[in-house]
């Protein structure tokens, strides 16, 4: 379809191109033969005031060639299609270059349409599957007891929780891709974010008996509040997630001149090299053994994060180690427009 649209577009182009240079090669060579013939009579006009009538009998011959103008309009009409067809040549290549770069960018976006559609097709279609199956076997289980029907809701409700986190993690991802969505930008504290954010998962934690450790100063700068505390929460959340009991997991905060930084150092299970690369891709996990987890999410979270850290023109990288840990640094600048 694309090399398809491409070529459309590359005969449009050839076209115009084409249309324009023939209007102004006919208005060159209509302007050429004009001077041609102006000078022809100018010549003679010349030869005329030089010579006395009786002498002019060559006059005609001499003085206006019909042969040499028809030879002039000629060479200069070969002329004009031989620069022309260079012209078409060439236009034709820089069209179809030009075709690729324009229409690259919309191939793209249907690219990630069909893979976003794609992607959360999958993701629901698990914990549907998983509903219906559970609640067709019970129903065709005779013997089914009241424990057994309230392990079943409680299953079921599980899984309807996965699809909650899904909706609203596809609501947020659609949110946080609009280029011109609403932002509410104002002076925040990096400090009251941070502080905010770990309240918020601190029950998290807890439940895995993590300690959550920080190391902060405080800093004033531009950005939406409600974004920056999401990513912060997402980094957190990931973090507890990958990280085994009691191990401690550490927020630091730094200032440069016009930029702060913030980094989530944990201790847990790392990344391994090959997957680096892919870590913010949408849907992507690096263990494919973690989609069987219910803990495990759906590979949104960090694709989100990226996408908040540049709706603030910031940077957001990744250092791990597989098995020892990850930090994951985020750099803003103080003031942005």
């Amino acid at each position: 379809m694309f090399e398809k649209a491409r070529l459309k577009l590359t005969v449009w182009y050839l076209l115009i191109i084409m249309l324009i240079s023939f209007t102004f090669s006919a208005v060159i060579f209509n302007v050429q033969m004009i001077e041609v013939k102006r000078f022809a009579r100018a010549q003679r006009t010349r030869f005329e005031r030089q010579y006395r009538p009786d002498t002019l009998f060559v006059s005609q011959s001499f003085l206006t060639d019909p042969d040499l103008v028809a030879e002039t309009q000629k060479h200069l009409l070969s002329n004009i299609l031989i620069i022309n067809s260079i012209i078409i040549i060439f236009s034709g290549g820089f069209g179809y270059f030009l075709a690729g770069k324009t229409l690259r960018p919309i191939k793209e976006m249907i690219e990630d349409q069909d893979r976003f559609i794609s992607d959360s097709s999958h993701e629901l279609k698990t914990p549907i599957t998983s509903l219906k199956s559970a609640m067709e076997v019970a129903l065709m289980d005779k013997k089914l007891t009241l424990v057994d029907a309230k392990k079943l809701i409680k299953d079921n409700i599980a899984d309807v929780d996965r699809l909650q986190y899904l909706s609203e993690s596809l609501i947020n991802l659609s949110k946080n891709k609009e280029q011109n969505g609403s932002s509410i930008i104002e002076n925040i504290s990096i400090l009251n974010v941070m502080e905010s954010a770990v309240r918020k998962i601190l029950p998290q934690a807890n439940s895995k008996k993590i300690i959550i450790k920080k190391n902060l100063i405080n800093i004033n700068f531009h950005g939406d509040k409600e974004k920056i505390e999401s990513l912060i929460t997402i980094l957190l959340e990931n973090a507890i997630k990958y990280s085994s009991s009691n191990k401690t997991i550490l927020i630091k905060t730094a200032k440069t001149n016009k930029t702060l930084s913030f980094s989530v150092t944990d201790h847990g299970q790392g990344i391994r090299q090959k997957d680096l690369p892919f870590i913010f891709d949408r849907f992507y996990r690096a263990d494919p053994s973690r989609s069987k987890s219910k803990a495990s999410g759906f590979g949104l979270g960090l694709s989100i994060a990226k996408m908040i850290v540049e709706k603030h023109h910031g940077e957001i990288k990744v250092k791990s180690r597989f098995g020892h840990g990850s930090t994951f640094t985020v750099t803003l600048p103080q003031h942005f427009s």
